[in-house]
């Protein structure tokens, strides 16, 4: 699991408020969208019991309801621990539906109570022939391809905007390096879902220092962010990260061509990324020593839209409703965001921000978070 994203019951008992109408509402909206054919996911605090180990390839929906007294993730892994499709902050008492595009494979599902840990898991196997069903219309095959073409054009203007920003690491210059640190973010913000999908490369370059895996070395951004604002000083340490970070960044550049993309993984991927806002931008939990929460905020937000955009024409034909909505959702959002852009094109630091503007803040990622949660069983072709 992508470590970085394992909240603390600190941030858990933020979010609760914040997030109730969204998980006690809509989600209860989805709990008959997947019929007798669903895979049924009953998650408790020490159990994930899933209604079927085996099932035929293509278009799955899981059903999802945690009956624990902890807010939980679920997870459909690979091998390798990569993600095929996720669903994170499914609060107690509340249900969840995710519609994916599944191949034939074993893989493994996994509920994370208290959104922590490797999960309880239950290993499946899926069979037959089916595959990608949702991309059988020609426009969401047109889609995905446009959608992997922009994860890669995001990676690529990823490398030299974190080569400079370890430029300025190696040279000693604090100053520099920390105006840097925000823009070598914004490529990874913007595809989060698909460089998460890589299981190896997200615990290297983006985890948070209270995340690290037992027994393993703390690097990448945060490691440095650390550095330049808690510490203020570089040292030899810090320029042998700042390298390593470019590798580690590098490699995810060269495995975009081999992402597992769907229409329907772009639809979840929109909401996962709203819930990364929910979960770590909100709290001030991502950027906690920059505070450079915005600027990822608005990444976050930008590459939802994108993915929408995209499916926007499918989507506007089989729920018109939906789509309107989420274009004035989208519009309001960015709109919200757009009052923090200072001038030079930085937000303004967040511990700036109030606690009655980050609640403002919060109404908006829900708002949008709610009808965006319904945007892959639009995509379905049925």
């Amino acid at each position: 699991m992508p470590a970085r994203r394992r909240t603390t019951a600190a941030a858990l008992l933020t979010l609760a408020v914040a997030t109730a109408t969204l998980a006690g509402c809509a989600d209860k909206k989805d709990d008959k969208a997947g019929g007798a054919d669903a895979v049924k996911i009953n998650a408790t605090d020490s159990a994930c019991e899933v209604s079927k180990t085996a099932f035929p390839a293509g278009h799955v929906v899981l059903d999802i309801s945690n009956k624990g007294s902890k807010t939980t993730e679920v997870y459909v892994y690979a091998e390798g621990d990569k993600i095929v499709t996720e669903r994170e902050n499914i609060g107690p008492g509340t249900k969840a539906t995710i519609n994916a595009e599944i191949k034939a494979g074993s893989y493994e599902i996994a509920c994370k109570p208290g959104m922590v840990g490797d999960g309880i898991r239950q290993k499946i196997t899926v069979t037959g022939e089916g595959g990608a069903t949702a991309s059988a219309d020609p426009r969401l095959a047109a889609a995905v391809d446009a959608y992997r073409a922009y994860a890669q054009e995001q990676a690529d203007a990823t490398i030299p905007a974190v080569e400079a920003f370890a430029a300025a690491i190696k040279a000693g210059d604090v100053e520099k390096a920390k105006s840097l640190y925000a823009p070598s973010r914004t490529g990874w913000e913007r595809t989060e879902p698909v460089a998460e999908s890589f299981g190896d490369v997200d615990p290297k370059t983006d985890t948070r220092e209270d995340k690290v895996e037992a027994g393993k070395p703390w690097t990448g951004w945060h490691r440095l962010e650390k550095s330049l604002w808690a510490d203020g000083k570089i040292g030899d340490d810090e320029k042998k990260l700042a390298d390593q970070l470019v590798g580690d960044l590098k490699d995810w550049q060269k495995k975009i061509p081999e992402a597992e993309i769907t229409a329907t993984s772009m639809a979840n991927g929109a909401k996962e990324l709203l819930d990364e806002v929910a979960t770590n931008k909100i709290t001030g939990e991502e950027d906690r020593y920059s505070h450079t929460d915005l600027a990822d905020f608005s990444a976050n937000v930008e590459g939802a839209q994108k993915a929408y955009e995209l499916l926007k024409p499918v989507a506007a034909e089989k729920n018109p409703d939906l789509a309107k909505t989420l274009d004035s959702e989208f519009a309001s959002i960015q709109a919200l965001l757009a009052k923090y852009k200072q001038a030079d094109g930085t937000f303004t630091s967040y511990d700036k921000v109030a606690e009655a503007e980050r609640k403002t803040f919060s109404d908006a990622v829900n708002s949008l978070g709610e009808p965006l949660s319904k945007l892959a069983a639009a995509v379905v072709v049925k």
